[in-house]
């Protein structure tokens, strides 16, 4: 581009008041580089001689301008990190309200009262009246009471206890995944609506280089080759907008089936991933064995007490093969005779002690320790194939924000400048572009697989409670800002 038309083009944009769009311009590729998460992000306002009276930015005017290139107000274009503390209570009490939650409540109280009513007697009194009428009229009177001599009312408990804990192992699994499910599907809102934001970005500065390239056109510094490519880049924008609107609209969609509510107090939590991989990484693995350590997985709290409750059962078989005895006192008068009787029953175990039953019982103990060793063998391979991929995750994570952060920025700010001075023809220079835009949906995607990998594994063995519960608090604490850039975005 020669002086001449160099300043017939800015004199042409200054008149029209099109400044604002040689601005944007000169911004727009490193504001959609990071489409409003990144906090470092600096908008390069470039000037040219014959501008530099006409316009004087000042600091206040330049973080306005920032945020409307963000898509922002002002004051949120750095968004402070948001603990665990400060958003997941009330997301739990939206999640405790559940009808789902609440049937599990129900199902607990219930297996409570099962318990009260296996801890009560096994036989009852039982209670004769006989009348006979004949020449001599007679009358008995009958009272027995069998014994629980194999002890039925204490197995039955122990089945009962055992039962109620499986059933609050199984809730508690449920409970995991349940908001496991519901955090991932906030955590994918969060993702499509920063997608949607820079689509909305992209369209919106396509829009403005469209204006400018009209200009240039009639400069006579671009060619209508080049315009076309640029209205059918506003094209191809247009429709990523309206896909990104879609998938939003599903994102929300699903969260108000999950939650009953798309609005709800969100923040992303990268750095609680990384630490928490960290520490597991660190952790000595527990040797495979039949025991309820503290090393051992939640989950595998309700197949150890499948093992347990297997020998109960084999005790209760042999307890309801027991041969418990009948005590009976009568009492019986006879015309002017009065009688006074005791006696007692046993039964006799002769053509079938049971002795099979009690094999099969045997058996059954041994499949359930099979089962839980089963169990722990698979979880024990998913927990460290998620601590060999995560952390891999997590790197290319890191090195993708850096080079976003930096060579990102370098490369945006360059290219424009060299398509405004005609140095980059404007094929190169959309083309440049759109791998600008694909490198940070690399990173949504990133991130949507980090959340993805570590909420599964954390629902699925039974840790995500513990470690919500654990860590909330001391989270809270925490400094109110965080270098992990994509990760301080709040779902307002």
């Amino acid at each position: 581009m020669n002086k001449t038309t160099l300043a017939r083009t800015l004199a042409c944009l200054f008149r029209s008041g099109l400044l604002s769009c040689g601005l944007v311009l000169a911004a727009g590729l490193l504001a959609f580089a990071f489409a409003a998460e990144n906090d470092t992000l600096e908008v390069f306002l470039e000037t040219n001689p014959l501008e530099t009276n006409a316009l004087e930015t000042k600091a206040p005017e330049a973080e306005v301008f920032k945020a409307q290139s963000l898509g922002l107000p002002a004051k949120e274009t750095d968004t402070p990190y948001v603990a665990f503390g400060q958003w997941l209570p009330a997301l739990l009490t939206q999640f405790n309200q559940l009808p789902e939650v609440q049937a599990q409540l129900t199902r607990q109280q219930q297996a409570e009262l099962a318990i009260q009513a296996a801890d009560r007697a096994v036989y009852n009194p039982e209670l004769g009246l006989n009348y006979q009428n004949a020449d001599t009229d007679s009358y008995s009177l009958g009272l027995s009471q069998t014994l629980d001599w194999g002890d039925k009312r204490g197995v039955a408990t122990k089945r009962a206890e055992l039962e109620a804990q499986i059933l609050f192992a199984d809730i508690g699994l449920e409970r995991n995944q349940m908001l496991a499910e519901r955090l991932l599907a906030l955590a994918e809102q969060a993702q499509s609506r920063k997608a949607l934001t820079f689509a909305e970005q992209q369209l919106r500065f396509t829009k403005a280089q469209l204006g400018i390239a009209k200009q240039r056109l009639a400069a006579g510094d671009l060619s209508n080759v080049e315009l076309h490519l640029m209205q059918l880049e506003l094209a191809t924008n247009t429709a990523d907008y309206a896909l990104a609107e879609q998938a939003a609209l599903v994102a929300d969609g699903k969260v108000i089936e999950l939650l009953g509510d798309n609005n709800l107090a969100f923040s992303e939590f990268i750095k609680e991933i990384h630490v928490f991989v960290t520490q597991a990484k660190q952790a000595p693995a527990p040797e495979p064995e039949l025991s309820t350590s503290k090393s051992a997985l939640p989950a595998l709290t309700s197949a150890y007490q499948q093992v347990l409750l297997a020998r109960v059962n084999a005790m209760q078989v042999k307890a309801d093969t027991s041969a418990d005895p009948t005590i009976s006192l009568g009492a019986e008068k006879e015309g002017t005779d009065n009688k006074l009787g005791v006696g007692i029953s046993i039964p006799l175990q002769v053509r079938n002690n049971y002795s099979e039953l009690q094999a099969v019982a045997d058996k059954g103990i041994a499949i359930a320790e099979q089962g839980y060793l089963a169990r722990e063998r698979v979880l024990t391979a998913k927990q460290k194939h998620v601590l060999y991929a995560l952390p891999r995750l997590l790197e290319r994570y890191q090195d993708w924000r850096e080079l976003v952060q930096v060579s990102g920025a370098k490369a945006a700010k360059s290219l424009s400048q060299q398509w405004q001075a005609g140095d980059v023809s404007t094929s190169e220079y959309l083309q440049s572009r759109r791998q600008l835009a694909a490198s940070y949906l690399v990173g949504l995607n990133l991130e949507t697989a980090i959340y993805q990998s570590w909420l599964t594994w954390m629902g699925e063995s039974g840790q995500l409670m513990p470690f919500l519960n654990g860590t909330a608090e001391q989270i809270s604490q925490a400094p109110s800002h965080m270098p992990n850039a994509a990760a301080r975005t709040v779902n307002q």
